[in-house]
């Protein structure tokens, strides 16, 4: 690490020291920039790095709400606007028990890369709340929202702030959320993304960010003279993005083996598609079931620990952060897997990222592969802006197009500073700049 990195790192820690996610998402940035920096020394008077790790706006309230009991309950919620130089915040909404301020805040550090990659007006923000639906009926899960949306009304709208999904804030959470939004404005508007189709959603908004990192992991796996046809597939999470990561894989030939939660993971060597895959498709949303509960069901085998440890040729880890250590990539690399395309925020940590790139691995950062959902949020922005509604057909055409343009960009980029076919400096350094140049030509804002 240089001595500029590591001093500027010591600032960000000193500042806020009990965010490690937040530090590893603006250690990875800051290491990738320097070449940038040198070359524009503008960026480095006008002190752009140490502004960009600030949000503009740290927003944390509490919510009130009261279960089936009748005994009140108290959480915490949150919205971090990161970065509004390129548009509006945008970014999910995140309801889990382990949801803190530092997980928002690197979770919207990361967005506002992201969505600057995808070329569409959308500035970086993320929120979320220690509730999690897990176990929670309906009728708790709607108190909560609309308490939830109680406060954070005041600070979201379609020019403002548009927040959208993320784990645990699905389809029935983002309804009851517009619905409370709705009622305290009186105003029908885009301030949501992930809404219903019949009420301002977009075809594909579901499927985005699972059809996403395919679309991009197929671009890597071009770049080798190759395809999904024929190559064994592992995937981590069964959620929106693992489901749909599985549906988009096995209409391109390719055998999904794997899915797993925090308990363990479920190995089914013929590959998890025809009935087994529309299983997966409602085994949370629907059923309420486990990974477990798969196996038992389709009489699999169910195994404790990570499903990296499975022979692929595909790794795609969609559940959470650093869900890949360093021992997970060593044992990705010993059997043969020749691509990882992070389909989660940031899934992988910095020694397995730095591990793949020694053993020529292909590698796709989240803020890369990942913004396949945020993208389709911007199509279903541009649609409610417009009072229009585009075809399933052309809104999966502009995906397509938008994660290989952000591919391109990530790879002439990397080669444009010396680092010809590493994703990760290709990524950092493209969205930084974007970012980086709006913030200058804005003045000190």
């Amino acid at each position: 690490m240089s001595h500029e990195v590591e001093a500027f790192m010591q600032e960000v820690i000193g500042r806020d020291p009990d965010e490690p996610e937040f530090h590893q998402a603006v250690h990875e940035v800051a290491e990738c920039v320097g070449p940038l920096l040198d070359r524009h020394p503008e960026y480095r008077r006008a002190r752009i790095l140490q502004r960009i790790v600030e949000p503009e706006r740290v927003i944390s309230f509490r919510v009130n709400w009261m279960d089936d009991n009748g005994d009140v309950q108290v959480n915490r919620g949150y919205r971090v606007q990161f970065n509004s130089a390129l548009g509006p915040y945008k970014g999910g909404t995140r309801f889990h028990a382990s949801v803190h301020l530092g997980i928002i805040k690197f979770l919207g550090f990361e967005q506002m890369f992201k969505n600057a990659l995808t070329t569409l007006p959308m500035g970086g923000g993320k929120g979320g709340s220690d509730f999690s639906p897990k176990g929670k009926s309906d009728a708790e899960v709607r108190r909560f929202c609309h308490a939830y949306m109680n406060e954070l009304y005041r600070h979201i709208g379609p020019s403002t702030d548009v927040p959208a999904g993320d784990n645990g804030c699905g389809g029935r959470e983002i309804g009851y959320l517009y619905g409370q939004y709705k009622r305290l404005t009186n105003r029908f508007v885009g301030v949501f993304t992930g809404k219903g189709i019949d009420w301002g959603g977009s075809l594909i908004r579901r499927e985005a960010a699972g059809y996403g990192t395919v679309y991009f992991a197929q671009e890597l796996l071009a770049t080798r003279g190759t395809s999904f046809e024929g190559k064994t597939v592992t995937v981590s999470g069964f959620g929106n993005l693992g489901y749909h990561a599985i549906e988009k894989l096995n209409e391109l030939g390719a055998r999904v083996v794997t899915i797993a939660d925090e308990d363990g993971f479920v190995h089914d060597p013929d590959g998890i598609r025809g009935e087994k895959a529309a299983f997966v498709r409602d085994l949370w949303t629907v059923h309420r079931m486990s990974a477990r509960d798969f196996a038992e069901r389709y009489d699999l085998r169910f195994r404790p620990g990570k499903p990296w440890q499975v022979k692929c040729d595909v790794a795609l880890p969609t559940a959470t952060e650093n869900e890949i250590q360093l021992e997970d990539a060593q044992q990705l690399v010993e059997n043969g897997c020749m691509c990882v395309a992070e389909g989660a925020n940031m899934p992988c940590t910095r020694d397995a990222v730095r591990l793949f790139a020694e053993h020529n691995v292909l590698f796709g950062p989240g803020k890369a592969a990942n913004a396949g959902g945020v993208a389709v949020s911007g199509l279903e922005m541009s649609q409610n802006s417009m009072r229009l509604k585009w075809s399933r057909a052309e809104v999966d055409d502009r995906l397509r197009r938008i994660m290989k343009g952000i591919h391109d960009l990530c790879l002439e980029t990397a080669a444009d500073f010396g680092k010809p076919g590493n994703y990760v400096v290709g990524a950092n350094v493209a969205g930084f700049r974007k970012v980086a140049t709006a913030m200058l030509e804005q003045g000190l804002v």
